[in-house]
């Protein structure tokens, strides 16, 4: 069966296990990268079997089905959260007390423009103020200090497909990954703006990202620990939970790699202040944090 741009596919010598789409074939290999997860590749076109109709509906079931499960766990996480900062803003007396949000602003700088948009969905989902741009991984550096002028965000998400190539080098050299590269030269341009680690918190990397150099780099968090696949949503799960802890507290590690899809394997990072700020008087009703 001929197979042609934009044709989802997978390995037969990965055993078929993960999804991808064709973006471009040339001299007989295809260019791939991950229709669920963040994973760029390439493979002989002999080596690819077209995915049917049937096939990927069942794949993007379970999928979904995973992201429904994290998206009611978040929800509930966020809850208890608000109850939280309603106690503090009360100082614990019963009477209610009225009171608004400013949540961290996201900058997310995806290479991928189909994530992006699945990526702003969810951020809007969450309540969380957004601005999304479609950057090529390479472009990434000459652009971000432009962004970050223009969009003042409390948060910078830097994202989009990576891979590591063994055949390229060990896990510590930087040749050995696709776009590991233009992920840290990214962070490292935006701490030449905002050096302050808490005043932008930073999330940067794809699917198996070279983790310890993109923290090296100045990010607070990063993927990929054990060099694994992430999923294309993880970067907004933890962009979401530093974005509604409040500032006076810590965001926990531990919390934001909970509400991850891939866990402490995928991602990771360092100790880091919440960017949520609350205020009053509020004259008019709460805004829900999440929709029902």
């Amino acid at each position: 069966m001929e197979i042609k741009e934009g044709d989802l596919v997978a390995r037969y010598s990965y055993h078929c296990d993960i999804i991808f789409r064709v973006v471009q074939i040339k001299n007989g290999v295809a260019d791939l990268v991950g229709e669920e997860v963040r994973l760029a590749a390439d493979a002989p076109l002999s080596d690819l079997k077209k995915i049917n109709d049937k096939e990927w509906r069942e794949y993007e079931k379970n999928f979904r089905k995973q992201e429904e499960n994290s998206y009611r766990l978040f929800r509930q996480q966020a809850r208890l959260m608000r109850e939280k900062n309603e106690y503090d803003v009360s100082e614990g007396y019963k009477e209610k007390t009225t009171y608004f949000e400013m949540r961290g602003r996201v900058l997310h700088m995806d290479g991928d423009a189909r994530y992006l948009e699945k990526c702003t969905a969810l951020y809007e989902r969450l309540g969380i103020p957004v601005y999304g741009v479609h950057v090529k991984e390479k472009e990434m550096p000459e652009q971000v200090a432009s962004l970050l002028s223009m969009v003042q965000p409390d948060i910078l998400v830097v994202t989009g497909h990576d891979a590591y190539l063994p055949t390229r080098g060990k896990e510590n050299d930087l040749k050995a990954y696709r776009h590991s590269k233009f992920f840290g030269q990214t962070v490292r341009e935006a701490r030449k703006v905002i050096p302050q680690l808490d005043q932008l918190v930073i999330f940067a990397g794809a699917c198996q990202s070279y983790f310890e150099w993109l923290l090296r780099a100045g990010a607070n968090f990063a993927s990929s620990p054990d060099r694994i696949n992430i999923h294309a949503l993880d970067p907004v799960y933890a962009a979401a939970q530093i974005s509604l802890t409040p500032f006076m507290e810590r965001v926990s590690v531990i919390d934001i790699i909970r509400h991850t899809f891939t866990g402490q394997e995928g991602l990771g990072g360092i100790e880091t202040k919440g960017v949520l700020r609350k205020g009053l008087p509020w004259k008019e009703a709460n805004e829900p944090i999440l929709d029902e």
